[in-house]
C-alpha cells in the first residue's frame, strides 16, 4: 500500500466536542430540579412563616373582648369558622388543624366563653377545653319578692319568668333544699351572683344557687353551732322579711326588730303595711287604703290577724336576720316614717298618734 496524505479530515485533539442531545437534556433537567427545589424551599419557608405568625402573632392588638357561644354538638369545623368570624383567630382552618395536632379537637366544651382578639391560639384552645365558661353578673338586692327576683332574672336574659315561677314552687327543688312551704319565698338569698347562662333559659339552676347561698350563710353566720328546727328558721325568716321591708336606715334594723318582738311578746298585732301589700299580690301598685287594712280575707293582713303572717314577704339579707336574732332591747311599740328614710319611735299610742300627725303635715307641705 502506498503511504500518502489522506484527502479526508481526521479527528484531532483540539477539535470541538459537540454535546449529544442526551447530555443537553440532563443539564436542562438539573436546572429545572434546582429551580423546583428553590421554589419548594421558598414555599416551605413562607408556609413556615405563616404558621409561625398564626401561632405567635395576635390577630389584633390591643384587641377586643368577644363572647362566643358554642352550642352542644357543634362541629369543630363550625367552631373554627365561628372563631375566625369573631376575629379571635386569623384562620379557622389553621386553628382546626392546630387543635387536631394538639389532640384537643374533641375536648372543646359547650357554653359561652369570654375570649379576646389579642389572644394566641394556644390560649384560645386552653379556654375552650377548660370549661371556664363566661359568668354573668346578677345582683339581687335585699327585700325583693320572689316575683321581683324572677323579673330581674328575666331582664338579665338568663332565664324566662315562667321558668323561674315554676322553679320556686317545684316540690323537688323545695324538698332538695329543705324548704317546707309552698314556694321558696324568703329563701332566695340576696347577693351578687356570677353564674353561667343556663341551657334553654331554665331558671332552676339559678333558684337552686340562691337556695344554696341561703343555707351557706345561715349555717356559717347565724347558726354556726348547728341548724335549729324548721319552725325557728321559718319564723326568723318571716320576721326578718318584715324588718327588711320596713327598714329605711340600716342603723334602725335592730330597733324595728325590737318593736316587732315587743308586740309579739304581749300578743299585740304587728300592723305592718308591707304584709298587707304582699297579700294583695304582684299586680297591686297602691295606694294602700283603709279598706285594705280592714280586709280579713287577706291572710297576710297583720292589721286583721294576730301573730306572724303565713310566710315571708320578701327575701331578707343577713343584717335583717341578725337583727331578729339579736333585737334591740327597749319598750317601744310603734314607729312611723319621719319622711327622710328614718322613723319616729313611740312607747304609747298617744305618742305615736302625734308622730303620725306630724308626718301627715310634713307630707302635705
Amino acid at each position: 500500500m502506498v503511504d500518502h496524505p489522506s484527502t479526508f479530515p481526521s479527528a484531532g485533539e483540539n477539535d470541538p466536542v459537540i454535546p449529544s442531545p442526551r447530555g443537553r437534556g440532563r443539564r436542562w433537567l438539573g436546572k429545572l430540579l434546582l429551580l423546583l427545589l428553590a421554589l419548594l424551599i421558598l414555599v416551605g419557608g413562607l408556609a413556615a412563616w405563616d404558621v409561625y405568625r398564626f401561632l405567635h402573632v395576635p390577630p389584633q392588638e390591643p384587641g377586643e373582648s368577644r363572647i362566643v357561644t358554642i352550642t352542644p354538638g357543634m362541629s369543630m369545623v363550625r367552631i373554627s369558622s365561628l372563631l375566625e368570624e369573631e376575629g379571635v383567630v386569623t384562620s379557622g382552618l389553621r386553628f382546626r388543624l392546630y387543635a387536631q395536632a394538639m389532640g384537643q379537637a374533641a375536648s372543646v366544651q359547650a357554653g359561652e366563653f369570654a375570649l379576646h382578639t389579642s389572644w394566641l391560639p394556644e390560649r384560645v384552645l386552653d379556654v375552650l377545653t377548660s370549661g371556664r365558661v363566661y359568668l354573668h353578673r346578677l345582683q339581687v338586692p335585699e327585700g325583693l319578692t320572689w316575683w321581683q327576683v324572677g323579673q330581674l332574672v328575666e331582664q338579665s336574659g338568663l332565664a324566662d319568668f315562667e321558668s323561674f315561677a315554676r322553679a320556686v314552687a317545684d316540690p323537688d327543688v323545695l324538698r332538695k333544699h329543705h324548704i317546707q312551704g309552698k314556694n321558696a319565698e324568703g329563701f332566695l338569698f340576696p347577693e351578687t351572683y356570677f353564674l353561667p347562662r343556663p341551657r334553654n333559659k331554665d331558671a332552676r339552676p339559678i333558684v337552686e344557687m340562691m337556695l344554696r347561698s341561703f343555707w351557706r350563710v345561715a349555717d356559717e353566720q347565724l347558726w354556726p353551732e348547728g341548724r335549729p328546727s324548721w319552725d325557728v328558721v321559718r319564723e326568723t325568716v318571716i320576721l326578718a322579711s318584715l324588718v327588711e321591708r320596713e327598714t329605711g336606715l340600716a342603723e334602725e334594723r335592730e330597733r324595728i326588730a325590737g318593736v316587732f318582738a315587743n308586740r309579739l311578746r304581749i300578743g299585740m298585732r304587728l300592723q305592718c303595711d308591707p304584709t298587707v301589700i304582699y297579700g294583695l299580690g304582684p299586680d297591686f301598685s297602691g295606694p294602700l287604703l283603709r279598706v285594705h287594712l280592714e280586709d280579713a280575707a287577706n291572710p297576710y293582713n297583720t292589721y286583721a290577724h294576730s301573730g306572724l303572717p303565713p310566710g315571708p314577704i320578701a327575701s331578707p339579707g343577713l343584717a335583717s336576720m341578725r337583727a331578729v336574732l339579736e333585737p334591740e332591747q327597749h319598750n317601744l311599740f310603734y314607729f312611723v316614717s319621719a319622711g327622710d328614710g328614718s322613723h319616729n319611735f313611740s312607747r304609747t299610742l298617744e305618742e305615736h298618734n302625734r308622730a303620725v300627725r306630724q308626718f301627715r303635715m310634713l307630707r302635705r307641705n
